[in-house]
């Protein structure tokens, strides 16, 4: 469950409670998925586990992409025509 972190590392911020989240995903969302990458939560079943790890992982991707792009689009120079 660990290989796509070797190619993008987790993003964490801050939310609006001060509680460090990773990028898209609430709070709850982000300790079940540390437990799940660190393989605490055992008493799911092995291919639950990855299946869920997965869509977490996908739904924290997604959303630090399209926050990039955002920032991205606010760094760009606007140009008058």
């Amino acid at each position: 469950m660990n290989s796509p972190k070797k190619d993008a590392p987790r993003r964490y911020i801050v939310d609006g409670a001060g509680q460090r989240v990773l990028v898209g995903l609430t709070i709850s969302e982000t300790i079940e998925f540390e437990s799940l990458d660190r393989g605490e939560m055992l008493c799911i079943q092995q291919d639950a586990r990855g299946a869920r790890w997965l869509e977490l992982y996908v739904k924290h991707e997604q959303a630090w992409s399209h926050w990039m792009a955002e920032t991205r689009d606010r760094r760009k120079p606007h140009l008058l025509n």
